[in-house]
Formats: C-alpha cells, structure tokens, sequence
C-alpha cells in the first residue's frame, strides 16, 4: 500500500501543449509568482540571513505571523481583514488562470461535489501533519535551527478570533490553490515527471517559510511532499485547503488562548 501511495498517478492528465502555449505557461508562471508566494519566499530567505547574522542564536531571536497592523483597534480589524483578502486574491488568481486556459475548477478537485469525505480526509490529513509538525518545530526549536515562532501578537479584543480564523483560511486557500492546483497543472502540462513537480513544489513551500528557520522550511518541505502526493492521487483540493486551515487556526487561536497560561510557549 505504501509503495502504490509513493508511486505516481496522472489523473484527468491535461493534454501536452506545444512549444508557443509552454512559453506562455512558463512566462505565467514566472509573472504569478514573482508577485504571490515566490516572492514571498526570496523575501524570507533574506529575513532568515538577516537572523543568522544577528549576534543571538536563532532560538534566542522571535518572530510574529499575526501582528497590529494599525492603533487604532477599528482600522487594524479593517488591516487584518484585507491580508486575507489579498491572500484569497492570491489564490483567485491561480483558479482563474487555469479556468482561462480551459480548465475547470473540479479537474483540481476544488468543487463541493463529495463535502463529507473532503472534510474526513482534510481533518485527517490535519492530524497526521500538525502533530508531528508540532513536534518536529519544538525539536527544531531546542536545538537552535528555528527562531522562536509566536502565531499572534493580536491584542485581546472581540475579533481577534474571526480575524485569526480568516486568516488561517486565506493562508490555506492561497498555498494550495497556488503551490498545489496551479502549479502543479502547469507543470502537467509542461510534461514535467510527477516526483519533479512534486519536489519543486515542495521547495517553494518550504522557501517562503524559511524566515521561521531551517526547521520551518523542513517541516513545510515535508507537508509540501505529503499535500501534493495527496493530490496527484486523489485529485482532490478541497481536503488539502480544509486541513492547512485547521492546522492554522489551531495555531493561530490556540496559541492566543494559551498564551500566559503555559511557560514553554514561546
């Protein structure tokens, strides 16, 4: 069973393109991510040097995901709420490319046509990744690979809950649309191997995660590899999108709640 999950399937294969649609592609590809999550990880790689050469160690330096955008406590909610519509922008953006190049959003499984088994398999692929990804940070952590990763420093007010939330499904909705239903089409369509695709994908998940430290681009470069093996099986987006959302709001919310309460948090 392990080996038919590790080898590659081609569902709903799209057919080769020729030479002039792959320049086209390739060119898309360059323009979508050098404004969306590929920027975002050359920007993270240059946070992570800037850590290194700090004089404390990693695990000594801090850094917030959700911060106060603004004083004043209106216009920060109003802040919050427009990174994450930036971030579904993000993943719009990918959705509607592909549609434009006469895809349709059900060949990447991003459709509501089988809801319960997509929220089974996303709330299992939450557990079988936020677990040992816990693990693996407080690990990374301790012996001074990661920087010390605090999920909100939002003040205590009555939506910073919804705000947390919110941004815990724009992250989702944007990552997966983009690094997984997009990118990985593309590549289809490039003719690219299935475990190649997979592996650069992968990378770039891991890349804009790297401001958090080595351990944050490991540990992501390993969920990259499970999501899109997933995918490349199954098809199936929505699981993907409904899993990195829960492991979000676990960590954005839980951690605000706990915060105070127990010592080893960051």
């Amino acid at each position: 069973m392990l080996r038919s999950w590790l080898r590659p399937e081609r569902p709903h294969l799209p057919e080769p393109v020729d030479a002039g649609a792959a320049r086209r592609i390739r060119i898309e590809l360059l323009v979508v991510f050098s404004i969306t999550l590929g920027l975002s990880g050359a920007r993270s790689l240059l946070s992570l040097i800037d850590s290194l050469l700090q004089p404390e160690p990693l695990s000594d330096q801090q850094v917030a995901l959700n911060v106060p955008q603004r004083a004043a406590d209106l216009l920060d909610l109003l802040a919050q709420l427009l990174s994450t519509v930036q971030l579904i922008g993000w993943g719009a953006l990918g959705a509607y490319l592909l549609v434009r190049g006469g895809r349709k959003l059900a060949d990447i499984g991003l459709d509501r046509t089988r809801p319960h088994r997509d929220t089974w398999w996303g709330v299992g692929l939450a557990a079988l990744i936020g677990i040992p990804g816990l693990a693996l940070y407080f690990l990374g952590w301790k012996l001074g690979f990661n920087l010390a990763v605090v999920p909100s420093k939002l003040d205590d007010t009555w939506w910073r809950p919804i705000a947390l939330v919110l941004s815990a499904f724009g992250n989702a909705f944007a990552e997966e649309v983009l690094v997984i239903g997009f990118l990985l089409t593309r590549l289809r369509q490039l003719a690219w191997r299935e475990n190649t695709a997979l592996v650069a994908a992968a990378v770039l998940r891991g890349s804009y995660h790297l401001y958090q430290g080595f351990g944050g681009f490991v540990g992501n470069f390993v969920m990259g590899l499970v999501f899109g093996r997933v995918w490349q099986k199954t098809n199936r987006l929505v699981p993907l999108v409904i899993a990195h959302t829960l492991l979000d709001v676990v960590s954005f919310v839980g951690y605000a709640l706990l915060r105070g309460h127990l010592s080893w948090l960051p």
